[in-house]
C-alpha cells in the first residue's frame, strides 16, 4: 500500500509559522544577555559605557579577567565557592534522598504522618531570627559548615524525590530483593541509586546552582574574609569601587569606577563557567527526572 502524506492545513501552517517566531524571540530574548555581557567582558569600560557593545567586543582586552585573576580576594571565593557546591551538593542529595525513598514505600510506617510535618513547614516557617539562633547555637556561626547545613534540605526537592521513587521503584522489586536478602540500605544503594539517575541529575543540578549563586546566607552567617563565597566577594568589590568618600578626585572616581566595570562583567563570567560546564553532562537525566518527579504526588 502506498502511503499518502497528509497535508496541512493553511491554518496549521500559520499556527506552526507563529510557534517558530515566538520561540525564535524567546531564544534572542534569553541569549542576548549572555552574548551582551561576554562581548562587554572582553571589551574596553569606555566603549561599554558608551553603549558601543552589541554583539561583539569593541576595543578588545583582557584587562578585566586580569584584574579579576589578580585580586587574591576572588581566587579565595571562588575556590570557597566551590568547596560549598561540591559538599553542599554532597550533604543535599544524600540527605533529600534518604529521606524521599523511606516516604516513597508503602511499608513505611507513618510516613504520612511525617510527610505532612514536612508540608507544613513549607508554609510555616520560624523566620531568619530563630535560623540564625540555631545556627550560633550550634556553634556552625563564621565556619565553612555555616554555608552547608541549612540549606541542605529542601522540602519541595523531598517530595519531587518522593514521587520519582514511588512512579519508578515498584514494590515488586524490593521484595525480590528482600528475598534474596538484600537489606533496605544494600537496595538502596545497588538497586535503586543505579535506576534514580534522572532524580540525582536534577538534584545535583538544583543544589550545585544553589549553592554557587549564594551569598545572602553567607553574608549572615560568615564574618571572615577568607570564607567569603565568589558572590559576596563580587558584592563587596562593585561595592567598594563604586563608593566615593567624597574627597577623590575626578580623575580617580572615573578610574574606579572603570575598575568596576571590567570586572563586574569578568567576574560574571568566571561565575557562570562552572555551571555551564557541568549543565552539559546531566542534561540529558534533568528533563526526564524533572517530568517524571512533578507528575504524581
Amino acid at each position: 500500500m502506498a502511503r499518502t502524506a497528509v497535508k496541512d492545513t493553511t491554518g496549521d501552517r500559520i499556527f506552526m509559522a507563529a510557534i517558530y517566531v515566538l520561540l525564535v524571540i524567546c531564544l534572542v530574548v534569553v541569549l542576548y544577555p549572555l552574548v551582551y555581557i561576554v562581548s562587554a567582558s572582553f571589551s574596553s569600560a569606555q566603549a561599554v559605557n558608551s553603549g558601543q557593545v552589541w554583539l561583539y567586543p569593541v576595543h578588545f582586552t583582557l584587562d578585566g579577567y586580569r584584574v579579576a585573576l589578580s585580586n587574591i580576594q576572588i581566587v579565595v571565593g571562588f575556590l570557597n565557592s566551590l568547596f560549598y557546591a561540591f559538599f553542599g551538593t554532597l550533604v543535599g542529595v544524600s540527605l533529600t534522598i534518604l529521606m524521599a525513598f523511606p516516604l516513597s514505600r508503602k511499608t513505611f510506617v507513618g510516613r504520612n504522618i511525617l510527610t505532612s510535618m514536612l508540608l507544613f513547614t513549607m508554609i510555616f516557617s520560624g523566620g531568619l531570627i530563630p535560623t540564625y539562633l540555631i545556627v550560633k547555637g550550634v556553634g556552625l556561626l563564621d565556619t565553612r559548615w555555616a554555608m552547608v547545613f541549612p540549606a541542605a534540605m529542601n522540602v519541595f526537592l523531598i517530595i519531587v524525590a518522593r514521587s520519582f521513587f514511588q512512579s519508578t521503584i515498584p514494590d515488586e522489586l524490593a521484595e525480590a530483593a528482600e528475598m534474596d536478602g538484600c537489606s533496605d540500605f544494600g537496595f538502596l544503594l545497588r538497586v535503586v541509586l543505579p535506576l534514580s539517575k534522572p532524580i540525582i541529575a536534577v538534584l545535583v543540578l538544583i543544589f550545585a546552582v544553589g549553592q554557587w549563586n549564594s551569598y545572602f546566607n553567607a553574608l549572615i552567617y560568615l564574618s571572615s574574609d577568607n570564607l567569603f563565597p565568589l558572590q559576596l566577594v563580587l558584592r563587596n568589590i562593585l561595592i567598594l569601587n563604586t563608593q566615593s568618600s567624597g574627597m577623590e578626585n575626578v580623575e580617580e572616581m572615573l578610574k574606579r569606577q572603570n575598575l568596576a566595570d571590567l570586572m563586574k562583567y569578568s567576574l560574571m563570567v568566571i561565575g557562570s563557567i562552572p555551571v555551564l560546564a557541568m549543565y552539559p553532562f546531566i542534561q540529558k537525566h534533568f528533563v526526564k527526572g524533572m517530568f517524571i518527579g512533578s507528575v504524581k504526588g
